[in-house]
């Protein structure tokens, strides 16, 4: 029908997110730290789009316009959710000749927490409420395991998309036909598996990223001692082996990865990839560490039109996501 995902890069009309709450996921005195981020990436965002945030009822939504201060770019919609990720559960959007939604299914990444499987029923809400045409395919998929170039290539990753516990019913084949009559990716290029302490099953927001036409701005990790050595190592070996839906070989810009970032529980998904485009900014994650400098100065020098805009996700990782898997993008219907 024509439909496709458009890049990231492109126009936005605005960008969702949840407010953090919950208890599970930012115990303790992480969520002012979390609130904290959250307030800097909605300034930010909010000089070139609208911002809509999800919150749970009237008193939530005081106390965060409190936060945020007052403007006419941040709209607040009662809807309520479990939790943040809303890259994973809200639909993902798709332009034609209008605006549309493909509102998948989620199933908390492999049916690993219990208590956020409602947040699928949030993504519908949301989907309902928008008064756009809706595709609804059956197929379990997050948004943060797809990143387009906007003109018919897609990323993934094998460890992800290909998983027994998403849809299995499917194989590669099945994959590949979903991904290009839903969202018109062409052409699919299958990386391997993500980072460690990564509990979406390999996400590719936080490995390799298109920042624009036949670039991909890829995670590396130098110290083989590393355990993500190898498997980024093979990322960037497959990136430079492939080809665009038009053809063409891919530039890849390496962005380094942080050092180890740890929790009781084990190392947390730290990644400067899971970065967010906006219209206005690039917010990216930073977690006080030398490489911070290189990620930043790596985003500047591919967008220079755009303010790049360091975010400290130290608080935030302890939830097992950045900026990228917090933010969910509505292009603009106008090209």
């Amino acid at each position: 029908m024509g439909y496709r995902m458009p890049a990231e890069w492109e126009r936005h009309e605005a960008t969702w997110v949840s407010w953090p709450k919950d208890p599970n996921t930012f115990p303790g005195g992480i969520l002012p730290k979390v609130e904290e981020a959250y307030v800097k990436m909605v300034r930010a965002l909010a000089a070139g789009e609208e911002v809509r945030i999800l919150v749970d009822d009237a008193k939530a939504e005081e106390r965060v316009s409190g936060l945020v201060g007052s403007t006419d770019e941040v709209a607040f919609h009662r809807v309520r959710t479990v939790d943040v990720w809303t890259r994973d559960y809200l639909p993902t959007y798709v332009r034609g000749g209008d605006v549309a939604m493909v509102k998948w299914r989620f199933n908390a990444w492999g049916g690993k927490y219990e208590d956020l499987l409602p947040d699928d029923g949030s993504g519908e809400a949301v989907a309902l409420g928008s008064g756009l045409r809706v595709f609804r395919p059956g197929v379990i998929l997050e948004g943060g395991s797809i990143d387009s170039d906007g003109a018919g290539t897609v990323l993934t990753t094998e460890q992800c998309l290909l998983n027994p516990n998403r849809n299995p019913q499917l194989g590669r084949e099945g994959v590949e036909r979903v991904l290009a009559d839903y969202i018109g990716g062409e052409e699919v290029v299958w990386l391997k598996r993500g980072i460690e302490g990564d509990d979406t099953d390999g996400h590719v927001d936080d490995i390799a990223r298109f920042v624009a036409p036949r670039v991909v701005a890829a995670a590396s990790e130098a110290d083989v001692s590393d355990g993500n050595h190898v498997a980024l190592d093979e990322n960037l070996k497959i990136l430079r082996g492939e080809k665009d839906s038009q053809g063409r070989d891919f530039h890849v810009e390496e962005v380094p990865m942080p050092p180890a970032v740890a929790s009781s529980d084990g190392r947390l998904p730290a990644s400067h990839l899971n970065f967010y485009i906006g219209n206005a900014a690039v917010l990216v994650p930073t977690f006080g560490s030398e490489s911070d400098r290189a990620a930043l100065g790596a985003m500047r020098r591919l967008f220079p039109s755009r303010e790049v805009v360091g975010v400290d996700c130290r608080a935030l990782v302890h939830g097992l996501g950045t900026i990228h898997c917090v933010t969910q993008q509505v292009p603009s219907p106008h090209l």
